[in-house]
């Protein structure tokens, strides 16, 4: 006859008796031992059935076709992961790249300012003036001579045809 858990708590609850002195502690043992969970219990090994153990017999060892898939997905992954690292390493050295570019730049951009500054504070405007008027036969426009149109939107203007004196 199987006795649930329950019952068995039952029982124990039934029958605690309260005892004082050194007879109490080997009490509790003789209950512990009687009242014991299942798992504590000692089973009588069971034996398990032939295709059972054929089944967890096959479950330890790998066979051949396991094996390889398992190496070509190791490859597959290898190959992936280094052709992702290159491209992490080429995005690095085109941002070094850029930046140096940038750096050059704006090393390039001082230099024309400062010789920018340089020439148009060298330049005697007054030597320019004389140069044309006395060595190049140049003047000042009279009234008559100014002639304004419109560009069109354009930034240059095409000569066609000869300027009248």
């Amino acid at each position: 006859m199987a006795v649930t858990a329950r019952e068995r708590h039952k029982n124990a609850y039934r029958s605690s008796i309260y005892v004082q002195g050194n007879t109490a502690a080997r009490r509790q043992v003789e209950r512990t031992r009687m009242y014991a969970l299942p798992a504590q219990r000692t089973m009588p090994e069971r034996k398990t059935a032939h295709n059972v153990r054929r089944n967890r017999e096959r479950a330890l060892y790998m066979n051949v076709g396991y094996v390889l898939f398992l190496v070509t997905a190791m490859v597959t992954a290898a190959i992936i992961l280094t052709g992702y690292l290159r491209l992490q390493s080429d995005i690095t050295n085109s941002i070094k790249h850029i930046s140096q570019m940038e750096s050059r730049l704006n090393e390039l951009k001082l230099e024309n300012d400062e010789n920018y500054s340089r020439i148009t504070g060298s330049v005697n405007l007054e030597e320019v003036k004389r140069v044309a008027i006395q060595e190049l036969g140049m003047r000042y426009a009279e009234e008559g001579q100014i002639v304004t149109f419109d560009g069109e939107g354009s930034d240059y203007v095409r000569q066609t045809g000869e300027i009248p004196d």
